[in-house]
């Protein structure tokens, strides 16, 4: 599970250093080992749900649309969201066309990272 989560949270820096216009908050970029534990068990439930999700799909999901990727990822994230916080920012909990692109465009990322780590 730790090895999980830090692969999400890796793929979601270099997502962040790709996509993000200008300089990033720092909370963004925060290495593995500085992030929260309430955000830990958060990416590795997400890595766990992207793995099964290609799994149950046999690999298929791999045909799914960057889009289509990018809003799985929200979409869990956001069920994590929920979990860990009983009023949770909107900006935690934003539905997926209100994320800025830089945001949508980690989230692909953070799918297709996934992808070939399985």
């Amino acid at each position: 599970m730790n090895e999980d989560g830090r692969i999400f949270r890796e793929a979601w820096i270099a997502g962040v250093q790709r996509h993000f216009p200008g300089d990033p908050k720092p909370g963004y970029i925060t290495p593995w080992e500085e992030t929260p534990e309430w955000e830990r068990e958060a990416a590795a439930a997400v890595y766990g749900q992207v793995r099964d999700f290609l799994a149950i799909s046999e690999g298929h999901a791999a045909r799914l649309t960057r889009e289509q990727k990018s809003r799985f990822v929200a979409i869990c994230w956001t069920a994590q969201m929920f979990k860990h916080f009983k009023d949770p920012k909107p900006g935690y909990v934003a539905d997926w066309a209100d994320l800025p692109a830089w945001q949508q465009e980690t989230d692909a990322d953070i799918f297709e990272r996934i992808e070939q780590t399985v």
